[in-house]
C-alpha cells in the first residue's frame, strides 16, 4: 500500500481486474509475488483475443485505475504491437498477453510457487447470445 493511500494492493489488483473482465478479458488471475519479489506486490494476467482488444484492455485497466483510485501507470510496454502490454503501478504489474504470448511466456508457471488471489470475473457464466 502505498503512504497516504487506503486502497492496498490486492483491492488495487482487483480493480484492475474488474476493468478487465468489463472489456470481456478471458482467464484473469491475480498473483500474489510479494514474498518473491521487492519491486512489486502483485501480477494481473489476463488474455485478449486480438491486438485490438488487447490494447482495448490496457486502455480501460488505464482509465479506471486513474479515475477510480487516482493511479497512474509508472510505465507501459508493448502497446504498439499489443502482443503483450505491461501496465506498471509499481505495487502491482497489470500483463495484458494474446494467447499465443500468454502461453510462450507461460507467467503463471514460472511464478508457479506464489499465491493466487481468488477472482470471480461478473461475466463469468454469462451469455451475449438472445
Amino acid at each position: 500500500m502505498r503512504k497516504g493511500s487506503s486502497i492496498t494492493s490486492i483491492d488495487l489488483a482487483k480493480a484492475a481486474a474488474a476493468a478487465i473482465d468489463d472489456m470481456k478479458g478471458l482467464d484473469t488471475i491475480i498473483i500474489d509475488v510479494s514474498n518473491l519479489l521487492f519491486i512489486t506486490d502483485m501480477f494481473v494476467i489476463a488474455t485478449g483475443t486480438s491486438n485490438r482488444q488487447v490494447r482495448s484492455i490496457a486502455d480501460e485497466v488505464h482509465t479506471q485505475l486513474k479515475e477510480k483510485h487516482q493511479r497512474a501507470s509508472l510505465r507501459s510496454e508493448g502497446a504498439d504491437e499489443a502482443e503483450w502490454i505491461l501496465l506498471d503501478y509499481g505495487e502491482i504489474v497489470v500483463h495484458v498477453f494474446q494467447a499465443s504470448t500468454r502461453a510462450f511466456y507461460d507467467l503463471e508457471r514460472l511464478w508457479g510457487d506464489a499465491p493466487r488471489i481468488p477472482f470471480e470475473p461478473a461475466t463469468q457464466g454469462t451469455s451475449d447470445q438472445l
